[in-house]
């Protein structure tokens, strides 16, 4: 094995670092994880942002994953959330 080397400690922090800080980043960085406020009128204290940091941290790359299939299922919606209509 190429890897053979390599220490568990080191494993560990790997696992860590892709598993966990990587899609908090990501998360974290990009524009279409929603505002860091709430919309106006809202009764929930967090906005989409810091909502989504916190699923990643409480499941992991799991987390992560959701934010990844719900950001494509966003792109194929209008703003009003009606199907876009294929062009013909």
């Amino acid at each position: 094995m190429v890897l053979e080397g390599m220490s568990e400690t080191l494993w560990a922090w790997a696992f860590l670092i892709c598993g966990y800080v990587l899609p908090l980043l990501h998360v974290a960085l990009s524009a279409k994880s929603g505002p860091w406020r709430p919309p106006p009128g809202s009764r929930c204290p967090l906005g989409p942002r810091p909502g989504w940091l916190v699923m990643v941290v409480l499941t992991g790359p799991i987390g992560w994953l959701l934010f990844m299939t719900s950001r494509r299922r966003r792109g194929r919606h209008t703003e009003s959330g009606a199907r876009k209509r294929p062009s013909a």
